[in-house]
């Protein structure tokens, strides 16, 4: 679960909804002050929400850069049908991905449109890419609608095993236990956790995580989570995409729980893309590292 650490938006920023052709997404917006070089996507991970990257909005505005933050279908202020497992499936997360593409797209005077996707966010917009370059490659096919992609604390597959463990013992209690009840159990292990006790957010952010649990749509963590324990490694096919002028770069911190680390560095090699390590970070380094990884983030996208 990533913490953001604060939540009061930045001057540049405000939230707003993003009218789709598949619906609305809950959203935070940050606008630079002068000219607009681009503009920016960010999709979030498992659990996660759109404020997983508040504290990335001001300096990647500040640059120049329009920043679109979402909730995922079935996350915190966007929901989700509670009985429809396709409604979660990463190929139709991915379909949602490219309807917001083109709704960021029709607002027109944002430049190019980079791409990024943190943690189940990096599968999710493989999805899309992998859907839109089969239609590129089709006759008279579109080009691809991202200037580059970005996957971030994500890897080529299914998760590590001890994180799979943890992943599938949620998906078992989730149609029996209530979200609360879960949470009261996760609150006692991370307690019982010398190293988690010494990281606990401030009241404000603990506060905000406990909203923001109790919104998910319980399908959508049984469907999502599914789906990381046993996902395909699809890289050589989106190394492809790479190849026919998607750039993309591989970022992370030094060490992570979800996908190990050497294995992030070994899909970008398969992919071709370039790669960052943040120093001092761990899953969220937009979170826990902002300045370095926005750095990291202009001089890809530049």
């Amino acid at each position: 679960m990533s913490t953001p650490p604060f939540l009061t938006l930045p001057p540049s920023a405000r939230a707003l909804r993003v009218v789709t052709a598949r619906g609305q997404f809950a959203a935070l917006r940050a606008d630079p002050a002068g000219p607009v070089r681009g503009s920016a996507l960010l999709v979030p991970g498992f659990t996660g929400s759109k404020e997983d990257f508040i504290a990335l909005l001001e300096p990647l505005a500040s640059a120049g850069y329009r920043v679109t933050a979402v909730d995922q279908r079935g996350q915190y202020e966007t929901g989700g049908p509670h009985d429809d497992p396709a409604a979660y499936a990463v190929a139709a997360l991915g379909a949602d991905v490219r309807a917001l593409t083109g709704a960021l797209a029709a607002e027109g005077g944002t430049g190019p449109l980079h791409l990024l996707g943190h943690s189940l966010g990096g599968q999710v917009v493989r999805e899309a890419v992998l859907a839109a370059a089969a239609e590129a490659a089709a006759p008279g096919g579109a080009p691809l609608p991202w200037a580059s992609l970005t996957l971030m604390s994500t890897g080529p597959g299914p998760i590590d095993p001890a994180e799979a463990e943890r992943t599938r013992l949620l998906v078992e209690v989730l149609p029996t236990m209530g979200l609360e009840e879960i949470w009261q159990v996760i609150q006692q292990m991370e307690k019982a956790d010398g190293e988690r006790a010494r990281r606990l957010p401030s009241p404000e952010v603990a506060a905000f995580l406990h909203r923001r649990w109790l919104a998910n749509v319980p399908q959508a963590l049984i469907t999502t989570g599914s789906h990381l324990v046993a996902a395909p490694d699809r890289v050589a096919e989106l190394a492809a995409a790479v190849t026919a002028g998607l750039p993309a770069l591989v970022l992370s911190g030094v060490q992570d729980y979800a996908w190990p680390v050497p294995e992030q560095t070994a899909m970008a090699e398969r992919l071709g893309a370039h790669r960052v390590v943040v120093a001092d970070a761990g899953h969220s380094p937009n979170a826990e590292q902002p300045a370095a990884t926005a750095e990291a983030l202009l001089a890809h996208w530049g």
